[in-house]
């Protein structure tokens, strides 16, 4: 990944963090990683816990940000989730996986919070 990349995931990561702070919710974590996968952001909404994975583009020529989280992607989120969950004893708490897609472009900034995203 280049540094221009890493700058806009770094920068919509912080959109993102953000604009659910101002829908309530409260950031726990940023970037959780483990051996099994990473976790761009962890926050409580109310008595649920949420993992959220938030993709930024600049542009819409390869589809919508959310298509590139692939099934392996998911895969990895998930298995990083569970992971999060059994070491911070989560047990039988309303757990959910959500996706943040943001658009940044010249025109300006497009944000969609896709809850329960998988």
């Amino acid at each position: 990944m280049d540094s221009m990349s890493k700058y806009l995931g770094k920068w919509g990561e912080t959109a993102a963090a953000k604009y659910l702070e101002r829908q309530g919710l409260v950031i726990v974590e940023r970037n959780y990683r483990c051996r099994l996968g990473e976790i761009d952001l962890i926050a409580k909404d109310g008595s649920d816990w949420v993992f959220i994975e938030v993709k930024t583009r600049r542009s819409m020529i390869y589809g919508h940000p959310c298509e590139a989280v692939t099934g392996k992607k998911q895969g990895h989120v998930r298995c990083a989730a569970e992971h999060y969950a059994l070491t911070h004893d989560l047990f039988g708490k309303n757990l959910r996986i959500d996706v943040v897609e943001i658009l940044k472009t010249n025109e300006g900034l497009w944000l969609n919070h896709i809850k329960n995203a998988f």
